[in-house]
């Protein structure tokens, strides 16, 4: 078998590690023999084929490795987009209800306020009437005066 420059490269690497796999040993030393026989080259042709696929296979490992953990950045991505996107809402609603003058203590304790309120008509006219101010708002930014 010829002494490619895959195979030489191969080799030079393997023989730096500190602990080899026994083809990958079996590999070095059939390589490095300076009489190989036609089954010496079979063989090493045989362990130069799993090598190259071994070194496929981690490769492939590596890239779906690599996919999961841009899928997952990419998930945590959005979240924070969603949380952000949402808090600024809420602080805009805040401002639209002439609220952003007010301490942040008195705004924490009229939000615990409003989470202990149980009645449900309040909730629906509260609803109405932000509803109705949203709504008008959204209009004037169609239609400025």
């Amino acid at each position: 078998m010829d002494k490619d420059d895959w195979t030489k490269d191969r080799v030079a690497y393997l023989k730096g590690l500190k602990t080899r796999t026994d083809h990958q040993e079996l590999l070095v030393l059939l390589y490095d023999k300076p009489n190989r026989d036609k089954q010496d080259d079979r063989k090493l042709d045989v362990l130069v084929r799993a090598e190259k696929a071994a070194v496929r296979a981690n490769k492939a490992r590596q890239e779906a490795a690599h996919l999961i953990r841009s899928e997952e950045k990419a998930i945590k991505e959005a979240e924070r987009k969603a949380r952000t996107k949402r808090l600024i809402e809420l602080g805009g609603l805040v401002d639209l209800a002439g609220l952003s003058t007010k301490d942040k203590g008195e705004l924490l304790g009229a939000f615990l306020g409003l989470s202990r309120v149980a009645d449900e008509e309040r909730w629906a006219k509260w609803k109405q009437e932000g509803d109705a101010l949203l709504a008008e708002r959204e209009q004037s930014k169609k239609n400025p005066a």
